[in-house]
């Protein structure tokens, strides 16, 4: 999974380097309206109604699981997921990580977009999310015409989640300036959805300029396919309420936050503090539409399907539920097709289908 950073000045944001924490503790908090999401069942509207479960392909698991990272896997995962009732699969996005990362228990990915066009066509429901892209690492409008036509080829199915980066072997290597990822998330951000619109658009950007140019084609769902934030600290979450239409807040321990310089999120009161930080910037940047949440729920961190506590889990779920939260990402266990689709399969007969 890729990271959301801070705007400039603020320091870095590097959230999804860190571990999911072990922690859970009951809270209970008011959630103002800004938060609460009304969700459909028709993939071409963006708006969505229960809370949603998005499962991880497995297509970060290189070089360790190789038969994961196939046309095959991709193909039967999301198949076997539309049919067990999962609402959306996600991929990750790592085009060129450094060796020392790698040996700290970093990851490759399989392309973002080439990896769900597979899982797209292969499906006719499920949801297809980014998990999250790295803006930064590309001319927007390149990334603009992917999106689009990803949605537009699974008709209205994409859920574009994006963050600004947090590895700066990464960002040397592309070529891209690692102190300015947060102004560039910004700057792309704009430019993207301007571009969506398929009207001839003039912009001037920071290494870029479009002089009445148009995009074709536009995505399926209108205005545009649900666009999300990665993110814990006050930037990334003012990036979401002020250029998105929801907020990915990412769980982390204390003492990996302390010595990544980003705030941490162990239990339910951290996770609170960060939604009443959003929604006071909501309130004062006028925003009155909802805002959508997504989180990864601590008691998926190190999932083992020998010891796992679905009811407890279930708990939890209820817990995120009350706080307004929209949808969950679920990474399962598995270094074959084989044991990967237990796994599935067991998630889905206790927590999707339940």
């Amino acid at each position: 999974m890729a990271a959301a950073d801070a705007l400039p000045g603020s320091g870095d944001d590097r959230d999804l380097a860190v571990q999911y924490a072990h922690v859970h503790a009951p809270c209970q908090c008011a959630l103002a309206d800004h938060f609460r999401q009304i969700v459909s069942d028709d993939p071409s509207d963006s708006m969505l109604t229960t809370m949603l479960i998005s499962l991880g392909l497995p297509t970060d698991r290189l070089p360790a699981c190789p038969e994961l990272a196939t046309a095959a896997a991709i193909t039967q995962v999301s198949q076997r997921a539309e049919a067990a009732g999962y609402d959306a699969v996600f991929v990750t996005d790592h085009p060129f990580p450094s060796a020392k990362w790698l040996g700290r228990g970093g990851h490759h990915s399989l392309d973002p977009f080439v990896a769900l066009s597979f899982a797209a066509a292969a499906t006719t429901r499920i949801r297809l999310q980014t998990n999250l892209l790295i803006l930064a690492y590309r001319n927007p409008f390149i990334a603009a015409h992917g999106l689009a036509t990803l949605d537009a080829l699974s008709a209205g199915r994409l859920i574009v989640g994006v963050g600004a980066g947090y590895l700066e072997p990464e960002f040397t290597a592309l070529g891209v300036a690692f102190d300015q990822r947060g102004a560039r998330t910004d700057e792309a951000l704009t430019a993207i959805t301007a571009a969506w619109r398929g009207t001839p658009m003039s912009f001037e950007g920071s290494t870029f300029t479009a002089t009445d140019n148009v995009l074709a084609p536009v995505p399926a769902q209108h205005p545009r396919p649900p666009l999300l934030i990665g993110g814990n600290s006050t930037a990334a979450i003012r990036r979401a309420v002020t250029l998105a239409d929801g907020w990915v807040p990412m769980p982390s321990p204390a003492s990996a936050s302390r010595m990544l310089s980003t705030p941490g999120i162990e239990t339910l009161d951290d996770l609170a503090g960060r939604i009443a930080i959003a929604s006071r910037i909501a309130a004062e940047t006028g925003r009155t539409a909802p805002m959508q949440i997504w989180f990864t729920p601590w008691g998926l961190s190190g999932f083992d399907l020998t010891v796992w506590d679905p009811a407890q889990l279930r708990d939890e779920l209820a817990a995120l539920a009350a706080l307004g939260v929209a949808g969950i990402t679920v990474t399962l266990p598995g270094t074959t097709i084989d044991t990967f689709n237990r796994s599935l399969d067991t998630f889905a007969e206790h927590i999707v289908g339940a």
